[in-house]
Formats: C-alpha cells, structure tokens, sequence
C-alpha cells in the first residue's frame, strides 16, 4: 500500500500561476480544476490511498510566536477565492482534505506521514511537495518527498544531497540560515555551509556549545519551534479512511461550477474501474 499526501496550497498556487502564462484571463475556478485532475490523474496511474492538506486560513499559531511570520497579505483576491471552493470540490471528489486553520497545511503532511508510517501494511508514504520543511518527514526510502516542479523524489540520503544535513536535523537547519518563503531571517552571518558544518559537529541547536550562538540562541531556538512541524495531530484513526472510494453525487454539479463537467465522467469512470478492488 502507498500513501499519497498532496499539499492542495502549492498545488492550488501552482496551477493558478500556471494558467496566468498560458492565458489572459483567470477563470474563476481554473486552478480548482487544475488541483482536481492532477489529483485525478494520480488516481488513473493507480493511487488508492490519497489525503490532501490545504491552509484554510493562512496564518496559524507561529503568526503569534514572530510577528514576521507569513501572512495572507498580498495573495491575489482571485486566487484566495479559490482557496474555500477547492476543499469542498475535493470533498465532493471524495478525496480525504484536512482544512487547516489553527496549524498549517504542512503540519498536517507531515501528520499524516507520521501516522501512516505507524501502519505495518504501508509500504510507503510520498509526500507531493517542494517546500523544504517537509523535508524533515523523509525516513529512509519509506517516507518521501516528491518534488513534481523537478521531478525528483528525495529519500533521506537525498535530502542529506541537498542540504548537508539529515532529515531530522532539517528544522535546526532551516532555524539557521531561515526561510524567507515562512518570514523568518535565521541567525545573522550563518550561511548554508556553515549551518550544515555545524550541525554535523554538533547536532542540534540544543546541543551547540553556549559560545556558538552566544546571545542569538534563544532566537534559534523561536526559529527552530516555527520551522518544527506538528505530528500530533488527529487527522485519521485508521490509514483505510483515506481509500478512494469515488465521488458524491454532488460532484457533478460541482464540476459545472468549476467549469470542467468532463471531469465528472473521468471520475466515474475511475470510480467504477475501482470497485473491484474495494
């Protein structure tokens, strides 16, 4: 058995801005659309087990831990609307969503991942983003992450090629040199290199000898709590909740809505062609 977990944000703005280079106008619902048949296509090429988190808001509780953390702030009107109707064609699709609100979209991957990992009948867990914090989630070649911008799929020594650090070093890294995408700065006049250099003397940030840091550890340390993802979170109590099973009968309508009603019938084909193995 093998787990897909799609982060619906990334894909949502990918597919938005995708749109914008090949046409003039932004159809109201073209990026639903577009999140809706890749999930789709994934289904046809013989996913079963598929969950997808999204940012139902986007601040969450590191918007109180660091003022400069990311906001909503300068997200396209025409993009935001599209953030609501995406969860509720999802859920029309009968695909499993997990609505983020108090955390984010990325906890509830790297949630997920942790609790399908417990399952003995999962071979795998592929986690469909390029955000660096996800990282952290890799194990091994069980838990991985795939990069569709790049084609890459990164297992744990393919992490460790990228960033000189081992997964679960990923939050010590990141509160290091930052993330500009999250809106933290990391710590002042700490590269890369040197983030990865010592990290691999050292371990973590916790275990940095006191002068290292010196009066900007407690500042790593609020850097490495918001770069930390959640894996506490209750999203499922059994990886079978997260089956494909087909569409509701509300799914037709909702493709009209989105102006994409071909897709009503791929999916009940796809959904016909499924029951067999149920």
């Amino acid at each position: 058995m093998i787990i897909h977990l799609i982060d619906g944000t990334y894909e949502l703005f990918r597919h938005f801005y995708g749109i914008r280079r090949f046409k003039k106008t932004d159809p109201p619902f073209g990026a639903v659309a577009g999140v809706l048949n890749t999930v789709a296509k994934m289904i046809e090429d013989g996913a079963t087990h598929v969950g997808v988190a999204t940012d139902h808001v986007i601040e969450s509780f590191r918007n109180d831990l660091w003022p400069g953390y990311k906001t909503g702030a300068g997200i396209e009107p025409v993009l935001r609307a599209q953030f609501h109707p995406l969860e509720d064609a999802l859920a029309a699709m009968g695909v499993v969503v997990w609505p983020m609100i108090e955390f984010e979209a990325d906890d509830a991957l790297a949630a997920a991942a942790h609790l399908a990992a417990k399952d003995t009948r999962v071979e795998k867990v592929c986690i469909w983003t390029p955000d660096k914090d996800l990282a952290q989630c890799v194990v091994g070649d069980r838990v991985v992450q795939i990069d569709r911008r790049k084609n890459e799929i990164r297992d744990a020594e393919g992490v460790r090629a990228k960033f000189s650090v081992a997964p679960e070093f990923i939050p010590d890294y990141l509160a290091l040199v930052g993330d500009s995408a999250d809106g933290y700065p990391g710590i002042k006049g700490l590269g890369p290199r040197t983030a990865a250099s010592l990290i691999g003397r050292f371990g973590r940030i916790e275990d940095f000898p006191s002068e290292i840091l010196d009066s900007q550890r407690e500042l790593a340390l609020l850097f490495k709590d918001l770069a930390t993802l959640r894996t506490d979170l209750p999203l499922f109590k059994v990886i079978d909740e997260l089956r494909w099973t087909g569409p509701a009968s509300s799914f037709a309508a909702v493709t009209e809505k989105i102006g994409d009603v071909r897709l009503a019938n791929r999916i009940k084909k796809l959904a016909i062609r499924s029951r067999p193995e149920l």
